[in-house]
């Protein structure tokens, strides 16, 4: 987990979470990661426009942002 947001932070790349706050609420974010610390992380998060820390721990699920396709 760690891993794949140190590489994200390195290449700048979008990620959507899913994630577990302290009060026990579950939340899918997407998010840009700025810096990686031992147990949490710094990140921008496009729905609260702001930037936010949170804990490795409390992530759910993990991955790089996936386009939609539709149609033929």
């Amino acid at each position: 987990m760690r891993s794949l947001l140190l590489k994200a932070a390195a290449r700048g790349e979008l990620l959507e979470m899913i994630y577990l706050d302290c009060k026990g609420n579950i939340s899918q974010r997407r998010i840009k990661v700025l810096l990686v610390k031992e147990e949490s992380f710094q990140a921008h998060c496009y729905i609260r426009k702001q930037q936010r820390t949170f804990k490795i721990s409390n992530i759910l699920s993990v991955g790089p942002v996936r386009s939609i396709r539709r149609g033929a």
